[in-house]
């Protein structure tokens, strides 16, 4: 497909979507409520759905009152079992793929499933969400005229009993859809590579050729990549090697200590910066308007969302609140 018509026809999809966003903005409670009851209907004959009776669960009073509050250590049991290749445990379609994150309690690695719907409506889906609020924010944008350029974990997957684990990048990028793919830079290959220095190297000489029109990663490696992409091409900034940067995606860590930075980097005042907050366990938010510190829920990624209040948190009198 020619890429003029792929970048209209990409737009025209995308642009559809922020109805549905609209929807979930309107009707938040409702939506909420329409994806619990299609995880318990979906999981109603997992182990994990018989042991807590999915299938007469009617309303969230009923989910809250038979469902625990459990942690990552008490889940681990279930989900080291899943690892070693046993299916129909907590979820009823194959789970093949783990996503190695760190940061627990105990301080040791968590390995969080990641099924084949969490990568199309949640981590996928939030991809093509991030574009669709872009553009309806920015509808002289030319973004799809160029590639995304994107830094991910520098992490293999490893298979082990038959399932792969991996850093979650690696595992977005490995099972990537074409219409991602065609659109970013650098190839899956160097993407994927181990070896960081060597990776580094690899995405500069790949990405310098490139009409790269955005950039999306952590802001601490993505730094130390601009200033190896000047370093290489010997530019005082980064918009005169790519003349139509217009914006970069960033989340995992608080952006404001880098924020001078990359405004020396970037000058002129008019590029853009969009906030996401992902993470292994799924995609949660982001932020959907310019020059915004605020971030969007998004309601309609295969997620329930109940929280506890922080003034009750650990303590006897801890409260567990849907969103409504």
């Amino acid at each position: 497909m020619p890429i003029p018509l792929f970048n209209s026809i990409a737009s025209w999809l995308l642009k559809k979507r922020y109805h549905q966003i609209e929807l979930f903005l309107k009707y938040p409670q409702e939506v909420q409520q329409e994806v619990l009851e299609q995880l318990l209907e979906f999981a109603d004959e997992t182990v994990l759905g018989q042991k807590y009776g999915f299938e007469d669960i009617t309303s969230y009073e009923t989910f809250a009152s038979r469902v625990p509050l459990v942690t990552y250590e008490e889940f681990e049991p279930l989900i080291e079992r899943s690892r070693k290749g046993e299916q129909n445990l907590f979820w009823p379609t194959e789970i093949r793929w783990f996503a190695k994150s760190s940061g627990t309690t105990n301080a040791k690695s968590k390995f969080i499933p990641v099924s084949s719907e969490a990568l199309e409506d949640c981590h996928y889906k939030s991809g093509k969400d991030l574009l669709c609020l872009y553009l309806n924010n920015n509808p002289d944008s030319q973004l799809f005229k160029g590639k995304s350029l994107r830094l991910g974990g520098s992490k293999e997957l490893y298979e082990d009993n038959g399932t792969f684990f991996g850093d979650l990048s690696a595992i977005l990028i490995d099972n990537m859809p074409f219409w991602a793919e065609l659109s970013s830079t650098p190839s899956n290959r160097v993407s994927l590579m181990s070896e960081w220095e060597e990776k580094m190297e690899a995405i500069i000489e790949e990405s310098i050729r490139e009409n790269v029109t955005s950039l999306a990663g952590v802001p601490s490696w993505m730094l130390v990549l601009m200033n190896g992409v000047l370093e290489k091409t010997g530019k005082e900034h980064l918009l005169e090697v790519w003349q139509h940067l217009e914006v970069y995606f960033h989340g995992g860590v608080n952006f404001n200590p880098y924020r001078e930075q990359y405004n020396h980097l970037l000058p002129g005042g008019t590029f853009k910066y969009y906030e996401i907050y992902n993470a292994s366990e799924g995609f949660f938010a982001i932020q959907d308007q310019n020059n915004s510190q605020d971030l969007l829920l998004m309601l309609d990624y295969g997620i329930f969302y109940e929280f506890i209040p922080m003034d009750s948190y650990g303590t006897p009198a801890q409260k567990v609140l849907p969103l409504w």
